[in-house]
């Protein structure tokens, strides 16, 4: 494996987070290729090829359509998340992109109550390098388990 790749996709990682970690959901979208995937499944329905997952976007404008709705149209308690990510483990790598998985945490924090742990996986991911840019093409979010304890608003 190159150095340069795995460096790259940590700084992908790290600046994906920091973005939904304080709560700038409209550049959110900005990760992801035009054309990309992008799925919150469980572990269980991962392993038996399920397609539908809780979330479930084919390109870069439903993700948009998702922030946007988020910010204007829903209503849920207001909360913020706290990502914790392992080390990407590149399973392959081309010069023009590769495959990773990455072990996560996510701390869900509400206004006036506790911080609890919200959810943990792993995100299965296709990134494209493009132009200098480290992009999602596809980013499969498997949780650990099966259930979520409230809605699930913002993005893994």
């Amino acid at each position: 494996m190159q150095q340069d790749a795995f460096q790259r996709i940590m700084r992908a990682q790290a600046d994906y987070v920091r973005c939904i970690d304080q709560d700038r959901l409209e550049a959110w979208p900005d990760f992801f290729t035009e054309d990309c995937f992008y799925k919150i499944t469980s572990a269980e329905n991962h392993r038996l090829g399920m397609e539908a997952g809780l979330v479930w976007a084919d390109n870069r404008r439903m993700l948009q359509d998702r922030a946007s709705a988020l910010r204007n149209a829903n209503i849920y308690e207001r909360q913020a998340y706290r990502h914790m990510l392992g080390q990407p483990w590149v399973a392959e790598e081309t010069e023009s992109g590769a495959v990773a998985e990455t072990a996560f945490m996510v701390l869900r924090i509400t206004r006036d109550g506790p911080t609890d742990l919200f959810a943990s996986g792993v995100y299965l991911d296709r990134y494209r390098f493009e132009a200098g840019a480290t992009l999602l093409a596809e980013r499969v979010v498997v949780l650990d388990s099966s259930r979520i304890d409230t809605l699930l608003a913002l993005p893994l």
